[in-house]
């Protein structure tokens, strides 16, 4: 059984991918730097490395994740970037750490250890506490990443509370910048036996997908939904209801799942973010995997999960057992 944290408090199989709460993230301590020098050199703490956008995978079958000591990341990486706190597991403490993803001899100095994937293609793979900590550990590095220097004054910025604050260094600033992440909706809307879906122009031949879109400054997520599928789709929708939520860090976002009835049938696409669209019926779904002229999102996308959710609602049997990995 999966335990952690919340975990008591959730179901586990309405969850999306790296949504499991296994990490207790303890933040009363982490505001602690004591705390958190002596638990960063404690014997057993593991450090989870990452570079630009690949997380470090263990050269077995299966996918597990890298995780190495302080000695071991010592070895190759002098100095070491300041690492980020994540949390403790079953008394276990996890930091990330962002090697500098300008040295291309990153990879070879830690190919003994193991090799560098790319998550999104990985991550449905892995068991619950390895998806969350690779996770975590991305967005967080891009954050520290991405955020060096005060954006009020330009100044260096200095780490804190584990890595979950940083502070501008210039006194007379002394700006505080905390971890961001940019929502996003993602819906599946409907009308009678049909879904709507469609497919950006960079995207695979024959890949479909649910709509979605970054909700706006001063607006409801709610408002999104109406907005982002009129825009791209030029349907109405009504009777908006949440579905579940998932992090996807690729760079910084949580994807807000809905569920939408359309209003209106007719289909106008905006030509740049999405070149078409199309009503799917549950055979046209069924009948394009079989046939290759469809392809449907990963497993590891929220995208998929409201796909499926809508499939096996209806009397065609359930999309994994018929379509399973395709």
């Amino acid at each position: 059984m999966i335990k952690g944290i919340f975990m008591d408090h959730l179901e586990v199989s309405s969850l999306n991918c790296f949504s499991t709460a296994l990490l207790d993230r303890v933040v009363e301590k982490r505001r602690d730097p004591a705390w958190v020098e002596s638990t960063r050199t404690r014997p057993g703490t593991g450090f989870v490395p990452v570079w630009g956008e690949r997380n470090l995978i263990l050269p077995r079958e299966g996918y597990v994740p890298a995780v190495l000591s302080l000695q071991e990341l010592e070895k190759s990486f002098h100095p070491l970037p300041t690492p980020f706190f994540l949390g403790i597991h079953e008394d276990r403490a996890y930091f990330g750490v962002d090697l500098a993803v300008e040295d291309s001899s990153v990879p070879e100095k830690l190919s003994a250890v193991g090799r560098f994937e790319d998550l999104r293609k990985i991550g449905h793979f892995m068991e619950s506490l390895h998806g969350e900590l690779l996770v975590y550990s991305k967005a967080m590095a891009y954050w520290h990443r991405s955020t060096g220097y005060c954006a009020a004054c330009g100044s260096p910025n200095a780490s804190a509370d584990g890595g979950h604050l940083l502070i501008c260094t210039n006194e007379k600033c002394a700006r505080e910048h905390f971890p961001r992440t940019d929502p996003a909706i993602i819906v599946l809307v409907s009308r009678g036996d049909k879904c709507l879906l469609g497919r950006q122009p960079v995207w695979p031949r024959g890949w479909y997908s649910t709509l979605a879109g970054f909700v706006e400054p001063g607006e409801s997520v709610e408002h999104a939904v109406l907005r982002e599928v009129y825009e791209e789709s030029g349907v109405r929708v009504k009777n908006v209801i949440y579905h579940s939520s998932q992090p996807w860090p690729f760079p910084r976002s949580v994807m807000l799942g809905f569920r939408a009835e359309a209003e209106t049938r007719e289909i106008r696409v905006d030509g740049r973010e999405i070149e078409r669209a199309a009503w799917f019926s549950r055979r046209d779904i069924l009948e394009g995997l079989e046939e290759k002229t469809l392809r449907l999102p990963p497993r590891v996308s929220i995208s998929r999960r409201l796909i499926e959710d809508w499939f096996d609602a209806g009397d065609s049997g359930r999309l994994h057992d018929l379509a399973g990995n395709i």
